[in-house]
């Protein structure tokens, strides 16, 4: 339960040096740079754009490659992929990566070269491809759709926005323009929205056919090509089929460049180093000679770096120990049973400079009540087994994945244990299980109560478990106020708390009535109840005297004071917020006990096992994941915002060193 003490560093060294000094910085991954220094006359900070831009280009060069080749050849990952973690080579790869860079990056960029050819001929596919959909009603044509005729006809090629047949158009002529005869009328197609027609007239009626035409709607083909519509569909299918070849030839000259998906790899992750390192580069401040890199580093770390630097580069290492109002980066350090909390922590908040690292006391709740939810001593095994397993067996999984399977593994060792504590497994399905198939009456017994039986119980201990907790995050909070000294606040936000609080409560468990009316089965002495209510009075008076004791107004003070104490509403509304534990917990069993029902309505028949084993598997891991997840979100609600209300504020920003932030790779040093 620590956060880990920073230092201020600064590293001296001579700009030739500047180089390697940077990579072992980056490579150790323990300095957080900041450059505080302003400039002046001697030393400067380096536009590093223009570089970091190009570095840029080539990463995002590379990525569109990689993903142009996981279309076409898909890289063959196992299930389990995402739990093997980044592969680790060792830094003399990394060095002939960076040598090969040029050669990859020409590859890719062919690649993409290929890809963008392949896209355009997709879409030059699709354009002819509309033509030729375009083309279609007119197919019956063999003549060329530009035709208007010969030195004694006229000749019109074009649709109307009705549906007509031959006779029907000829009859709208008539009707329409009876001075015109001898019209030829052939439709070519019809459809209730367009008809796409040839008409031939004597060229001295040219005129006046086409201006009636217009009149009902007449439009010529916006597109008209010199060949009659089949031999220019026969054309374009034929570019069609030239295109696709050309597509496929490029998607396998792609295809070739698939085994140097691991050099592109590397090579991506070679310039977001080199990205990083150039984006520090331009926050040094440098004179002619000389370079200054200004920091954070863990005070345990700094030893180690400082003689690294020093023997190695014969660089000068300053250290100090940041002053009060600094804005101090955060690092927690936690042993192995609370380290794997520090991810829900952060994302609530790091603790503040004054405030202590909850992260051990958070974890003793945390899986106390996750295994109090969850509550299936069925399911907890299943998650031991599964995280225990991906644990033991994936020794290169991401640190942060491996915390939050080892937050997963204690849940479920919690879980187990409560499942135990409330005889359930699978629900009843023991019970279940011996009666349908085996006529047997077998149970396994709770070693304290069933839930289902005595629901009033556990809200009762559910309470319990709330008070508890709150108390804890009241009292983690007299101590960070006394170890900065401040016990009157202590006594004043604390103490005064837990007496009305305590002392309420203590009062009301030694009423009858209140006892009687929860099945409590016990009633505090009086003398207890009277003790509590001394206690609570108490407490009430200090809170309303000392609520307010910033404000120099007595009439404020007061009236602050009352609204203190109208805090006591809020401790009322947090202890009721752990009948979650009671809801979750009754939920997990009922929904288990209902699919191993459902599974046994067919009884003890073959189809009866059929229908019982899947119902048993679909129901069961449907009830696990949404369970999980249930308790999971409700675990982390309670200590953000019942547990964490009490005492944590947070606000300060994560460490974050200058280190190899890599995608695919992990660089090791070399022994």
């Amino acid at each position: 339960m620590a956060v880990m003490p920073m230092q201020r560093i600064g590293i001296y060294a001579l700009k030739s040096r500047r180089k390697p000094i940077l990579e072992l910085i980056q490579r150790r991954g323990v300095v957080e740079i900041h450059a505080e220094k302003a400039e002046d006359a001697v030393f400067r900070q380096t536009d590093t754009a223009p570089a970091k831009a190009r570095f840029e280009n080539n990463t995002s060069t590379l990525q569109a490659a990689l993903e142009a080749l996981d279309k076409l050849e898909p890289e063959k990952k196992s299930l389990f992929a995402p739990l093997e973690g980044r592969t680790p080579i060792p830094l003399s790869r990394y060095e002939e990566t960076a040598g090969a860079a040029g050669k990859t990056l020409r590859a890719a960029s062919r690649v993409n070269a290929l890809w963008k050819k392949c896209a355009d001929d997709r879409a030059e596919i699709l354009r002819l491809e509309a033509q030729i959909r375009m083309l279609e009603p007119w197919s019956r044509l063999d003549v060329s759709m530009r035709t208007t005729g010969t030195a004694s006809t006229a000749a019109f090629i074009g649709s109307f926005p009705a549906e007509y047949t031959e006779e029907a158009l000829k009859a709208e002529i008539a009707r329409g323009a009876p001075e015109i005869d001898g019209v030829a009328v052939e439709v070519l197609s019809a459809g209730t929205q367009q008809t796409c027609a040839f008409l031939l007239c004597h060229a001295s009626n040219g005129a006046k056919l086409e201006a009636f035409l217009r009149s009902i709607g007449f439009t010529y083909p916006a597109d008209r090509s010199k060949k009659p519509p089949q031999a220019r569909m026969q054309d374009l299918n034929a570019r069609i089929e030239k295109l696709r070849a050309e597509i496929d030839g490029a998607e396998a000259e792609i295809r070739t460049y698939a085994a140097l998906r691991g050099a592109m790899q590397y090579t991506i992750d070679y310039f977001s180093m080199r990205i990083e390192k150039y984006d520090v580069l331009g926050r040094l401040w440098q004179s002619p000679h000389v370079f200054v890199i200004t920091g954070y580093i863990p005070a345990e770390s700094a030893p180690a770096l400082e003689k690294e630097l020093t023997e190695k580069f014969e660089a000068y290492v300053e250290l100090e120990t940041p002053a009060e109002d600094e804005d101090v980066p955060v690092k927690l350090k936690n042993n192995a049973f609370a380290a794997p909390v520090e991810g829900v922590l952060e994302s609530y908040s790091m603790p503040g400079r004054k405030e202590i690292d909850p992260s051990t006391l958070m974890a003793v709740f945390y899986y106390f009540l996750f295994g109090m939810m969850l509550s299936d001593a069925g399911y907890g095994l299943l998650m031991v087994i599964g995280c225990g397993i991906a644990l033991a067996k994936f020794k290169n999984m991401e640190e942060s994945l491996r915390k939050f399977l080892k937050m997963f593994l204690y849940c479920g060792i919690s879980t187990v244990f409560w499942g135990a504590m409330f005889g359930s497994f699978f629900g009843d399905a023991v019970t279940v299980i011996g009666k349908t198939f085996f006529n047997v009456d077998i149970a396994i017994p709770a070693l304290w109560f069933t839930p289902l039986n005595e629901p009033m119980r556990l809200l009762l201990f559910s309470f319990l478990i709330g008070v508890i907790h709150l108390f804890a995050g009241l009292g983690a909070q007299f101590y960070q106020l006394a170890r900065q000294g401040l016990w009157k606040d202590a006594i004043f936000d604390v103490v005064f708390w837990y007496m009305l609080v305590g002392g309420g409560i203590l009062y009301l468990l030694s009423m009858p009535m209140f006892s009687d009316m929860v099945s409590l089965g016990f009633t505090l002495p009086a003398a207890a109840g009277t003790a509590g209510a001394v206690a609570a009075g108490i407490g009430a008076v200090g809170i309303v005297l000392t609520a307010g004791r910033e404000s120099r107004s007595p009439f404020k003070r007061l009236l602050k004071g009352l609204y203190g104490l109208y805090g006591v509403s809020s401790y009322l509304s947090d202890i009721l917020s752990y009948s979650r534990l009671l809801a979750l917990g009754l939920a997990t069993g009922v929904i288990a006990s209902v699919f191993n029902q459902m599974g046994a309505m067919l009884g003890n028949s073959p189809a009866g096992v059929a229908v019982f084993v899947f119902a048993f598997l679909v129901g069961h891991t449907l009830n696990l994941g949404i369970n999980v997840l249930g308790a999971y979100v409700h675990t982390n609600r309670l200590q953000f915002v019942e547990f964490f209300g009490k005492f944590f504020e947070g606000g300060s920003r994560k460490f974050n060193p200058f280190s190899a932030k890599t995608k695919y790779f992990k660089i090791t040093e070399e022994k």
